[in-house]
């Protein structure tokens, strides 16, 4: 700051006093610089350390120039009376630029633009990766190529490599060093717990992560919960992280190259604490039981976590852990009705888990068995069954035909087959997936009870008063004693003994019944659910039968749309839906 007093005519005697502390040394700088002949701009870069242009008084407005300061420390309360401009990553379009201008022969726009969006348009890393890229003599390299590569291991090593191409040997240039920087300060500043956090969110995605879920006791394996707070804000300060919101939840996201960064710099003996802490607060923010309910944004904001602490997992047993909460949250947003999410999730997941566990691991089948549910229910019941079939015979050579997983399975393939126009197939897998689950299970876990209230949907009226001694008309009752009369496989039971009660002609009763069934599921689930069309379109029936034709219009009418907004047009639950309501037109 003095240089910059001597630029504006300050003498060396002036100077030497304010050296040596015989003259206040700011209110000579901005002496010179409020009397100044020329307007000025004084850019202050990287200043990371606000505490020392706050000694002294050394930011001040002037009439004659601006004072522009960039730094990492982004809190209000070190910038007094500052107007504050948050810089974040480039656009898009200026990004790709970036990478062209730097190695305009390397590839198109287009491709520029993708690799910047796997650069997470970070002015450094595009610099760097344009480096490289440009001074590539004996191999070069195309944008695609060097796409191809960043999905390795040594993603940062290879985007610091391009640093040889900078003049500077700085270690603000290379990104696996630059937040070091700002990690040794933490330590400095006796705040080794910021640098504890953010080792622990670079396990999970460069994604919004709810707050919430490092608001959890599990967090003290790694760091003490008290102070989750103060090294939240450590890393907020810093502009290391930032808070978003997404559909209404406070969430905390970093950039995807620092965590890689941090991720890499990781000891590799802290690794299996972190990995361990990561996976039971991502196991703690899923239900434990994921119950059917309505739609909850908040699930697939954890899905990009969950699939990324199974890349990140280096124990085996840490993997297993990882792949089972994935599964679990794919069951959550299955039984939310996100059966696509549900689908990409258990996939993925099954996908991931399969390179470390092998292709016969428990966690690994029960993963891709829940992924031939979810294509079940998008309507892909050719790829259903063949997946779910594969996976069953695999289970049942490795388990047994009785073991709960393999039972689990079967069920889901007996829903393929009856979709599928194969009934007697489907019933007879039923009736066996019921009786295995009374062995495995006991009578009144719910997993029995649902099994044998499938049966009221499948079998014939002829067989359905006779079947179990005719105590299968009588399940209802027993899954309100057993579970109570709000639990989601009463009403699943109410709901398929209403349509029995349909095949059997007793259509007054059925329709009380599938009235007060659909009411139920429409105060829970809300009126897009699965279930509150599948009993809408079930109450269209009976009022159809019991006269009432322009009801069953309405309601058919009502029940298409909504199929057709959440499933599409030329899913077959549409179609069927459709069909039914021609029917009812046609009269």
């Amino acid at each position: 700051m003095l240089a910059v007093a001597a630029d504006r005519g300050a003498g060396d005697g002036e100077l030497l006093a304010a050296r040596n502390g015989l003259r206040p040394a700011a209110d000579l700088v901005w002496r010179y610089l409020d009397h100044s002949a020329e307007p000025w701009l004084l850019v202050l870069d990287n200043a990371d350390e606000p505490e020392i242009l706050r000694d002294g008084s050394w930011l001040r407005t002037s009439p004659r120039g601006v004072v522009l300061v960039t730094t990492r420390r982004a809190a209000a309360r070190w910038w007094p009376g500052a107007e504050l401009q948050h810089i974040g990553v480039l656009p898009r379009e200026d990004a790709a630029l970036v990478l062209r201008d730097l190695a305009p022969h390397s590839g198109t726009t287009e491709q520029a633009a993708r690799i910047a969006d796997r650069l997470g348009r970070l002015p450094l890393a595009l610099t760097l990766a344009g480096g490289f890229l440009s001074h590539q003599v004996l191999d070069p390299w195309t944008m695609d190529a060097y796409g191809n590569q960043l999905d390795g291991d040594e993603r940062v090593q290879l985007i610091d490599r391009g640093a040889d191409a900078l003049s500077e040997a700085d270690p603000r240039h290379l990104v696996g060093l630059t937040w070091q920087l700002t990690l040794d300060t933490f330590e400095a500043r006796g705040l080794p717990e910021a640098v504890v956090l953010l080792r622990l969110l670079a396990r999970f995605a460069a994604e919004p992560l709810p707050l919430a879920l490092l608001n959890h006791d599990g967090i003290g394996g790694v760091l003490p919960r008290a102070r989750t707070e103060t090294a939240l804000r450590a890393l907020l300060d810093q502009s290391l992280s930032e808070l978003v919101d997404v559909v209404g939840m406070r969430c905390v996201q970093s950039h995807g190259v620092l965590l890689d960064s941090v991720f890499a710099a990781t000891p590799a003996e802290l690794a299996p604490a972190l990995d361990t802490v990561a996976v039971r607060l991502l196991d703690a923010a899923v239900p434990a039981v994921p119950d059917a309910g309505p739609h909850e944004p908040r699930l697939r904001l954890l899905v990009p976590h969950a699939l990324a602490l199974l890349r990140h997992a280096g124990e085996l047993a840490v993997a297993a852990d990882a792949l089972a909460t994935a599964a679990k949250l794919s069951v959550a947003l299955h039984r939310t009705g996100d059966y696509l999410s549900a689908w990409e999730t258990s996939r993925t997941a099954a996908d991931l888990g399969q390179r470390r566990l092998g292709a016969d691991d428990r966690r690994v089948l029960a993963a891709r068995s829940r992924a031939g549910r979810a294509l079940f229910r998008l309507g892909r019941f050719a790829e259903a069954e063949s997946l779910l079939r594969r996976v069953r015979a695999t289970q049942e050579d490795r388990f047994g035909a009785g073991d709960p997983d393999t039972l689990d399975t079967s069920y889901g393939l007996q829903l393929v087959l009856a979709n599928l126009g194969r009934r007697e197939e489907s019933i007879a897998l039923l009736r066996a997936t019921a009786a295995g689950r009374r062995s495995a299970l006991g009578a009144a876990h719910p997993l029995t009870l649902r099994a044998r209230a499938s049966l009221l949907e499948m079998l014939p009226a002829a067989e359905m008063v006779t079947e179990e001694d005719g105590a299968l008309l009588s399940l209802p009752a027993e899954c309100e004693r057993l579970l109570g009369p709000d639990h989601t496989v009463t009403l699943g039971a109410r709901h398929n003994h209403a349509w029995a009660l349909y095949l059997l002609g007793r259509f007054e009763e059925a329709d009380g019944e599938i009235r007060l069934v659909a009411e139920a599921y429409e105060r829970r689930f809300g009126p897009e659910y699965p279930l509150v069309l599948a009993a809408r379109q079930m109450l269209a029936r009976t009022r159809a039968a019991l006269g009432h034709r322009g009801e069953a219009i309405g309601l058919m009418t009502d029940v298409v749309a909504r199929r057709e907004r959440g499933l599409g047009p030329e899913h077959p639950f549409t179609v069927a839906g459709r069909r039914l309501l021609d029917t009812y037109r046609a009269g």
